[in-house]
């Protein structure tokens, strides 16, 4: 089982920390699993022009095959005007739907206010039940505070809710799995 890591933001290392965090994670709760991390930062991805998938070079087409050979998903976004990354959309529209289908999605979200955890209900999860993806109950919003000066997690119950997902996302993968990933 392959589990990507995506961090969907091409500025700042918040969300790039958590990702990675509860990548870590998951593979301290099942060291079988393979894990790999996405950072949008360190791809040229062109915008989506709609296009077939397998007509993009270069970075973009690195990037969507590595989504694509992915079993599951950590995804990650710092939300901007209430809503999700610019770059994660992007990345949405150029993996194919069927990409995603029957593979499990876990979700964290960084932002400056308590109130932007609603983009993971309002828009995150709608876009992978779209994908017709398994969503993984638990997320994981952390806000600016909950950071210390080195990007790491200091509140205790964040840190938890971060190990959930990573087993959550990990459990429901082994269980979910399409015929002939076991």
């Amino acid at each position: 089982m392959k589990l990507l890591g995506i961090s969907g933001t091409i500025i700042g290392s918040k969300t790039l920390a958590v990702v990675e965090k509860v990548v870590e994670l998951a593979r301290q709760y099942d060291p079988r699993i393979e894990t790999e991390i996405l950072d949008l930062k360190r791809f040229d991805v062109q915008f989506c022009d709609g296009r077939h998938p397998s007509t993009y070079e270069g970075d973009t087409k690195k990037v969507i095959d590595m989504v694509s050979s992915a079993d599951s998903y950590i995804i990650g976004t710092p939300i901007f005007q209430a809503s999700l990354s610019g770059a994660l959309k992007n990345l949405f529209d150029l993996v194919p739907p069927s990409v995603f289908r029957n593979k499990v999605i876990g979700f964290i979200a960084t932002g400056g206010t308590y109130q932007h955890y609603l983009v993971i209900e309002n828009q995150l999860k709608p876009i992978a039940g779209y994908f017709r993806a398994y969503i993984a109950p638990d997320y994981v919003y952390v806000h600016t505070d909950h950071f210390n000066q080195n990007n790491e997690i200091i509140d205790d119950d964040i840190k938890w809710r971060m190990a959930n997902l990573a087993k959550e996302v990990v459990h429901m993968s082994k269980v979910l799995a399409p015929l002939g990933k076991l």
